[in-house]
């Protein structure tokens, strides 16, 4: 049976298109964020030699960001006022699919998460902006990369039935006002 949490919104998109830039605005204005799973494991594994990185062992990465997905999942499952997550366990889908995950025991199990485990209705999408795009030590991804996974991680939305709103290439603040007035509408 489902779990439903319609109070936490996910923000989710490519890498580097001010997901969580907009996330530190929202908690400026008193919305604590959940943040994302994905980065932490990177700089986890970076500090200890280990493996589970997407430029190493891509099978033990998600198998990592499903668990560590479901983990904030739960963590932020009582929560009484809206809140929002840097990314989603769907995000760990699109991931798969970007990748072409040859695991489909890990496919299956994170399809089954994405059912079970169910967020607020309405995803907010951050797409690529070249402009402010930018790599690290933790994100080695090429601007094309991150279209792609902006256009992975939408369709595995779409296709888990949430009604996806594509954030406008604004400022961070005019960003997390947006996402405020869309909130208050619905």
């Amino acid at each position: 049976m489902p779990r439903n949490n319609p109070k936490l919104f996910v923000i989710s998109g490519g890498p580097g298109s001010g997901k969580t830039t907009v996330l530190m605005e929202l908690a400026k204005l008193g919305f604590k964020p959940a943040s994302e799973v994905a980065r932490q494991i990177i700089q986890e594994q970076m500090q200890i030699n280990g493996t589970a990185l997407p430029w190493h062992d891509r099978t033990a990465y998600t198998r990592l960001m499903l668990k560590r997905s479901i983990e904030s999942y739960l963590q932020h499952s009582r929560i009484e006022t809206a809140m929002f997550s840097d990314r989603g366990i769907p995000d760990t889908l699109g991931y798969a699919k970007l990748i072409g995950l040859c695991d489909h025991e890990l496919v299956e199990e994170i399809t089954d998460a994405c059912l079970e485990y169910r967020y607020a209705p309405i995803v907010f999408l951050a797409p690529p902006w070249k402009e402010i795009y930018e790599t690290d030590s933790e994100r080695k991804q090429d601007f094309d990369e991150a279209e792609r996974t902006f256009t992975q991680v939408s369709e595995v939305y779409r296709r888990c039935g949430y009604e996806s709103i594509l954030l406008p290439k604004l400022t961070p603040s005019a960003r997390a006002q947006f996402i405020l007035d869309r909130l208050r509408r619905k």
